[in-house]
């Protein structure tokens, strides 16, 4: 059993490549190897890669800039630079703009449609409980007074497209990520442009 855990770990560290885990995060060759994380067993590894970029702006550190033309949100750090995650958007008639605060945090949330949503789609649920099923995936930060959300996805396959109804879908790793990384309060600031 050991001679073959230490084939899967070097196989996954052929596969990996050097340099291919970033700074901030510790190499695991079982999820570099399978796509999957030892601490969450949801989509793994998106198809839009979670990256530090360099970044400018005038924004103080733990700013959250959704840029919805690019289909990235980015988490602004210190020293002009930023995480930068892959994000579906709202589909056309439905991509919005402006600036709110994170007003809650949620944990596999559960979901209730709004009624403008029950409308458009009368085969909705009214309720749904969280957990790997549930629309919202594994985390949710809440956007002020507005119907939207940053929140996973279950449907891993929609990141980096208009698909959604206003609210910004992460992979499930990836919302698990900027949520342990962000506060209530902190900035988002939703460009449309």
């Amino acid at each position: 059993m050991k001679r073959v855990l230490t084939v899967i770990v070097a196989a996954a560290a052929l596969v990996a490549g050097p340099g291919s885990a970033s700074a901030d995060q510790e190499f695991n060759p079982i999820q570099q190897l399978f796509g999957f994380s030892n601490t969450y067993t949801g989509s793994g590894a998106g198809p839009i890669p979670r990256t530090t970029v360099n970044f400018e702006g005038n924004y103080p550190p733990g700013t959250i800039i959704v840029d919805t033309k690019e289909r990235r949100l980015y988490l602004v750090q210190d020293g002009s630079r930023a995480l930068r995650y892959g994000i579906g958007v709202g589909r056309d008639g439905f991509r919005w703009g402006g600036v709110h605060k994170i007003t809650a945090k949620k944990e596999w949330p559960d979901w209730t449609p709004p009624s403008q949503m029950i409308a458009r789609r009368p085969d909705l649920p009214r309720h749904m409980k969280g957990g790997p099923d549930n629309p919202l995936g594994a985390r949710a930060m809440y956007l002020g007074s507005t119907l939207y959300r940053i929140h996973g996805s279950n449907e891993p396959e929609t990141i980096g497209q208009a698909v959604s109804s206003g609210c910004f879908r992460m992979v499930n790793d990836d919302v698990i990520d900027l949520y342990s990384r962000v506060q209530v309060g902190a900035t988002v600031i939703v460009k449309n442009d």
